[in-house]
């Protein structure tokens, strides 16, 4: 199956919408014990945290599947490449979201997901575009969004 970029971004776009919504802080350490990034298969980061995945997309480049453990819903996405994860990721973030980032794979959640899950995957937390901060919240300008 060949992927396209433009359905690798509305595949990015249909997780980072999925997933996201207004979550809350954990209140806790951002850096608290951090473990070595996992590496390996979809399959194998999925075990690591204890679910099953439900595969969405399997191709050469990208395989990506829906997971739900005790921590939460996610998306779990593993790349053939660093250049292609990148891609994928920058193309999200513009949708939101909270992207807990390893060597070629990505975890897209809730915020207290995405820690959660970095307790047992290590790796970094992205965050996607606040489209919040773009609209202007006097209601007498007409709260209009500013655009990109």
């Amino acid at each position: 199956m060949n992927v396209t970029r433009p359905m690798l971004a509305a595949a990015a776009a249909v997780a980072a919408l999925v997933l996201t919504g207004c979550g809350g802080s954990d209140g806790g350490s951002k850096e608290a014990s951090v473990p070595t990034t996992a590496t390996g298969s979809l399959e194998h980061l999925a075990a690591e945290v204890k679910c099953e995945p439900n595969m969405q997309t399997d191709a050469d480049e990208i395989r990506q599947a829906i997971c739900k453990n005790a921590a939460g819903k996610f998306i779990l996405a593993t790349f053939a490449t660093d250049r292609g994860q990148r891609e994928w990721i920058n193309g999200a973030k513009d949708y939101g979201g909270h992207y807990l980032v390893g060597r070629k794979w990505v975890a897209v959640g809730e915020t207290s997901t995405v820690t959660a899950l970095r307790k047992t995957l290590g790796g970094d937390i992205e965050e996607g575009t606040d489209h919040a901060a773009h609209v202007s919240g006097d209601p007498s300008e007409g709260a209009t969004h500013s655009g990109h």
